[in-house]
């Protein structure tokens, strides 16, 4: 029989958590009973945030931005990467156009992004 996860049940999960960090550590064995606790007061709090607060999957676009800003790379040096114009870059980040099959996996070569965020599976 699964429990259900009411909001009052998660916010006492919440404040059991915030009183349960300070006495375990990655030294605790995971059998102690404060741990174990820990663990299904975690357990609560992850259930019933992922049913209320999801967190969705990111567009193929944003992931290119975002990791534009992590490898400190241009636009420019992207196109470059891959064989088209800075504005085509633009377009594909406004969405104004989507890339072809290869160049979506040219960016996923260059920037490190995994082809099932752009295929979006």
């Amino acid at each position: 029989m699964e429990t259900v996860i009411t909001k009052a049940l998660y916010e006492t999960a919440l404040l059991r958590i915030d009183e349960l960090l300070p006495l375990v550590s990655e030294a605790t064995p995971l059998d102690d009973p404060k741990c174990v606790e820990l663990c299904h007061f975690s357990d609560i709090v992850e259930g019933y945030e992922k049913e209320h607060y999801p967190i969705p999957k990111p567009s193929f676009n944003e992931t290119i931005e975002l990791r534009l800003k992590e490898a400190q790379m241009t636009k420019k040096t992207l196109a470059e990467s891959i064989g088209v114009s800075p504005s085509r870059i633009s377009d594909f980040l406004s969405k104004k156009a989507e890339p072809s099959l290869s160049q979506a996996a040219a960016i996923c070569k260059v920037l490190g992004i995994a082809p099932s965020i752009a295929l979006q599976i």
